[in-house]
């Protein structure tokens, strides 16, 4: 180790590579001309308030056209010096937003900063606003050369990524100023939008000519492409620039350290752990473009020209991994010593990383759990509806009356151990008895499609049938819906006309609905979800929106889908703790977050256990701290989710669903279920003809 040089805080792990990296022959054009152009607007050698951000050597060295010739192989001459003029523009954001505001933590200033940087990205018509530093003339000239290339749509998801990305950074200044460290889903959440993978894949689109359909660009499969693009290349970035970024910058926003100091580990077990995370995601984006994309073109009847330029840019995005990586370990600005040194081919990355795969598709089903469940208290006050007792009562006619009662997938005994009105008394204490009922058929209805879901279409398999039921059920939230066919369908058509707030009502319905279509093809599969997909799911899967919407009106603000999905995440966590018996020992079911932290880190049960009752407190703290960062969302807004937290604890732990008494007790059959059983009762729920 040359004197005076820091020793590597840890090894470089061993990176998954499937595809390898390859080179535009149009570099040493796009070197010349991207310092050219850096140097005309004033970014190389000119000091900005005083300090010098970048120095010709600085550019020079950290060679952001070669990392666009590695990630954009296939670009044309011009195409490349464009893209990589993007990217040494958005590097100087970076480097000068650190001089000029990180270092200082000028919050105020940095907030006038970034309200600037809107006016240099109309979406229609043109700029009219007279740049003032490079940063805002880089932009201006960038937007200008860009779009006339482009559709409205790409001009809008380019300019919401591009705002996006630079305003997050006043999330991670805030932290430092704090010395407060994220904890690891809310860092994957933010580090998407601050650290520009989605900013990126929308350059990708514009280099390979090769716009995703607008039909289908906010589909699920779309967003988790781009959503495992970005983790990967974020957290890619945060193992090579530990170094800079924690012992030299005082960061606090790296992955490795959020890791290291969430589980306990040492650095070098962060950096690994890290590094299986980014495995992951990559698994699960190939998992993506191979499955779900082909079916998405199907249900959207996308023509063969836009399924060409969907797949040029999954292409895209696969060079980006393998090129970004390339860059990593060549460029000046990031922990590479000795990274070069005995490389393999990328064929021994796949096998490496074969064990990691194969793990999640391991799972034994209705194996027996020992760990015992932990006790939550609920984190405010609980105040419950004074009508809940009568409207306990009519809840059990109710579902007498719409069949939900079917002695198959529930019958009197369960429905009372669910005790859902409990819930809808704790999430709207405020409701009037009319309110309240609808509330609590709402919490009925879902939670017996949820098993009606498992029961039925989980035991058979039946991906088709499952997502004919699915569809058929939004027909019963819409004028002039069909006569029912089941009991799913009777409550809920009963249950329309007395909904208010209808079209939030709606939409976290059949997104909840959805969502159990994506579980049950992991469970046809066998398949344990990778980590973060779990817990983005599990916020649709255990209906947070739907119960959120009952209770308040929605709010669409940054500030305020925070603190939702800290809130959501909170309860679909604590629900994974307070149902892990029921669903693992007792249903067969894989959709789990103790299950699926067990998995990724090979751990203990105990182990995996504490890590998910440690996330949820970790999301419960972050609530409290966004609603006391959050001076403009509603006071009231704030109440009501601090009502909902609080109602949804109180249920779990106080309704007999996820008791011991309960958990053998089946309808039918009055014992315990098992591999084979459920076969043998799903018949009198499917419809005539089935």
């Amino acid at each position: 180790m040359p004197h005076g040089v820091p020793e590597q805080p840890f090894v470089l792990p061993e990176f998954y590579l499937p595809h390898p990296a390859r080179l535009n022959p149009h570099l040493e054009r796009a070197r010349a001309h991207s310092k050219a152009w850096a140097r005309e607007l004033d970014m190389i050698d000119v000091p900005q308030r005083g300090t010098v951000i970048w120095t010709e050597h600085d550019l020079d060295s950290h060679d952001y056209a070669l990392l666009c010739a590695y990630t954009h192989p296939d670009a044309g001459a011009e195409e490349l010096d464009l893209v990589t003029d993007w990217y040494v523009w958005v590097f100087y954001f970076d480097d000068h937003f650190l001089e000029l505001y990180k270092r200082t933590g000028d919050i105020d200033g940095a907030q006038a900063h970034l309200d600037r940087i809107e006016l240099f990205m109309p979406t229609g018509g043109e700029i009219t606003a007279t740049p003032g530093n490079p940063v805002e003339r880089g932009l201006a000239d960038l937007w200008t050369r860009t779009i006339p290339q482009r559709s409205a749509a790409w001009r809008r998801r380019f300019a919401g990524s591009t705002k996006a990305l630079l305003e997050e950074s006043l999330w991670e200044l805030a932290n430092i100023n704090e010395g407060r460290l994220a904890n690891p889903i809310e860092y994957v959440e933010m580090r998407r939008k601050v650290g520009g993978a989605p900013w990126s894949a929308n350059l990708v689109e514009h280099a390979a000519h090769a716009e995703v359909p607008d039909e289908i660009a906010a589909t699920r499969p779309m967003e988790v492409l781009r959503d495992c693009f970005a983790d990967s290349v974020h957290l890619r970035n945060d193992l090579f620039s530990y170094q800079r970024e924690v012992h030299d910058e005082g960061e606090l926003s790296n992955g490795v350290l959020v890791v290291e100091k969430f589980l306990g580990l040492t650095t070098q077990e962060a950096a690994d752990a890290v590094n299986d995370l980014i495995t992951s995601r990559l698994h699960q984006f190939e998992h993506t473009a191979l499955t779900e994309v082909p079916a998405l073109f199907d249900e959207h009847g996308v023509d063969p020209a836009a399924r060409a330029a969907t797949f040029a840019y999954v292409k895209g995005l696969q060079d980006w991994q393998a090129g970004g990586h390339e860059w990593h370990l060549r460029s000046s600005r990031y922990m590479n010593e000795g990274a070069l040194d005995g490389r393999g081919p990328s064929l021994s990355s796949v096998l490496a990383t074969a064990p990691q795969r194969l793990r999640a598709y391991s799972h034994t089903p209705f194996r027996a759990v020992s760990v015992p469940p932990r006790r939550f208290e609920p984190p405010f006050p609980v105040r419950l509806n004074p009508h809940l007792d009568t409207c306990r009562r009519r809840n059990v006619d109710w579902a007498r009356r719409t069949g939900l009662l079917d002695g198959v997938v529930w019958d009197e005994r369960k429905l009372r151990a669910a005790d859902l009105p409990l819930c809808a008394a704790g999430i709207r204490p405020d409701a009037t008895a009319g309110e309240l009922d609808v509330t609590a058929g709402w919490l009925t209805w879902s939670t017996y499609a949820d098993d009606y879901f498992q029961t039925v279409f989980g035991a058979s398999r039946d991906l088709a049938a499952a997502k004919a039921c699915h569809e058929r059920l939004a027909l019963f939230m819409a004028d002039g819906s069909p006569a029912p066919l089941n009991p799913l369908e009777a409550a809920l058509a009963d249950l329309w006309p007395r909904t208010p707030n209808r079209l939030a009502v709606r939409r976290a319905a059949e997104s909840m609905t959805s969502s159990w279509l994506w579980r049950l093809v992991n469970l046809a599969q066998n398949r344990i979800p990778d980590p973060i997909d779990h817990v983005e799911m599990r916020r649709r899967t255990f209906g947070a929106e739907l119960t959120m919407s009952l209770a308040f009106p929605l709010l669409r603000t940054r500030a305020a889908q925070t603190l939702e999905h800290t809130a959501a995440d909170y309860g679909g966590l604590l629900n994974d703790l307070r149902s892990y018996r029921k669903e693992i020992q007792f249903e067969g079911e894989l959709n789990n977050g103790v299950l699926v932290v067990r998995s990724f880190l090979g751990c203990s049960e105990e182990r995996a256990y504490q890590v998910v009752a440690d996330l949820a407190d970790a999301r419960l703290a972050e609530f409290r701290h966004a609603a006391a960062a959050a001076p403009d969302v509603p006071p009231d807004y704030v109440d009501g989710l601090r009502d909902w937290l609080a109602g949804t604890a109180h249920w779990h732990e106080n309704a007999g669903r996820y008791r011991e008494t309960e958990l053998g007790h089946h309808p039918r059959f009055g014992g315990p279920t098992g591999i084979g059983t459920s076969s043998l009762r799903i018949s009198s729920l499917l419809p005539a003809g089935r």
